[in-house]
């Protein structure tokens, strides 16, 4: 996923594209959207592919089946979806929480309201060094190396919470809205990715699912820029392979002198 359309430095930290599990905290409306005709149980909703979307993803996210929603769009298991491409998601009635039945209306004018926080701002005014030890015991925690988590930090936000990207990413490890709910899966509970403790370990979370999934932490770090589904159909782009050039000088600095820039 390039990021050639991103106004600021810091970046849109990707949605990789697996998901493996279902662990769903942002749910498609299902009352208001017309029924799929021939499929009982089913409604469609619209759908416009954003960066890092993924049709396993967006099944779990919308509670939809994804051979359903390959078959409806006419897609490959194999197929990049595009972005800005609009798609229909059919959403299985049964298996969306009755709070989440709203209507398709009141949905997409909340999907469509950018940067508009879901939870309030929490610990955003931390220190680089406070950021710095929370991320340094996050991946201790969770298994991931300490100083290639500390230098993703670095270059996404410079160890920095309140910032957010033209894209909507937030935070220290500028996580989307869309990967901290698929992160709050793999965490047990739902992640708040305004607040920096929480952002920290979705970042770190994603890290480590990137790893698990690449033979070496050079593709791990370019799907961290990228997506993972895009690193594994087309190789990195030009400007991913400038970012894991970066991220590993940061990481090297970090481990011969303990400082991101000397």
């Amino acid at each position: 996923m390039a990021r050639s359309h991103r106004s600021m430095r810091w970046g849109v930290a990707a949605a990789t594209a697996l998901v493996l599990g279902g662990g769903v905290f942002a749910a498609a409306p299902a009352e208001a959207a017309p029924p799929w005709p021939g499929h009982p149980g089913r409604h469609l909703v619209w759908h416009r592919i954003a960066r890092g979307d993924t049709a396993t993803g967006l099944a779990v996210r919308y509670h939809a089946w994804t051979r359903e929603l390959l078959a409806i769009n006419h897609l490959k298991p194999s197929s990049v979806l595009r972005i800005g491409r609009r798609i229909r998601i059919p959403v299985v009635d049964a298996a969306v929480p009755a709070k989440h039945h709203k209507s398709h209306k009141r949905h997409q004018k909340k999907h469509h309201k950018k940067h508009a926080p879901k939870h309030p701002w929490h610990h955003a005014g931390m220190s680089r060094d406070r950021v710095r030890h929370a991320i340094a015991r996050s991946a201790r925690v969770h298994r991931v190396p300490v100083d290639l988590a500390l230098a993703i930090g670095w270059v996404e936000s410079g160890w920095q919470q309140h910032l957010v990207s033209s894209a909507g990413a937030v935070g220290v490890m500028q996580l989307l809205p869309a990967t901290g709910a698929w992160m709050s899966y793999y965490a047990g509970r739902e992640l708040n990715v305004y607040g920096s403790r929480d952002n920290i370990r979705g970042g770190v979370l994603l890290l480590r699912y990137l790893r698990a999934h690449t033979r070496h932490d050079r593709n791990a770090i370019g799907a961290y820029y990228q997506g993972l589904g895009a690193v594994r159909s087309r190789g990195l782009y030009e400007e991913t392979r400038h970012y894991v050039r970066t991220v590993r000088a940061i990481r090297h600095n970090l481990r011969h002198t303990g400082h991101p820039t000397r």
